[in-house]
């Protein structure tokens, strides 16, 4: 399987090729969304697009990890993770490989 990602540019490309926008009002357009995204996240507020799945924070408390190649025991400060759990919708699209 080909490693491709997808970038910014080509969210904005299809904006331009699919609605009609100009390439710099497409680009602003993807920028804006993935700010208001990241912007929510970071207030600690959950984002759920519909038939995609739904980004979350999630926060771990501290806890004690082992260095494998040791076995020293290390302290794991607490922090805050992102999350992403995908609809079923989704799911399912992937699994029959992007068949609509």
């Amino acid at each position: 399987m080909a490693e491709k990602t997808l970038t910014r540019l080509d969210l904005a490309e299809a904006v331009h090729s699919q609605v009609g926008l100009s390439r710099n009002e497409s680009a602003e357009l993807v920028e804006s969304v993935l700010s208001e995204v990241s912007d929510a996240l970071v207030r600690g507020e959950s984002v759920k697009i519909s038939s995609f799945g739904t980004f979350s924070i999630r926060d771990k408390s501290a806890r004690v990890g082992r260095n494998p190649k040791t076995g020293e025991e290390v302290p794991i400060n607490p922090r805050r993770v992102l999350t992403f759990r995908p609809s079923h919708l989704m799911k399912d699209r992937v699994a029959s490989g992007n068949k609509r």
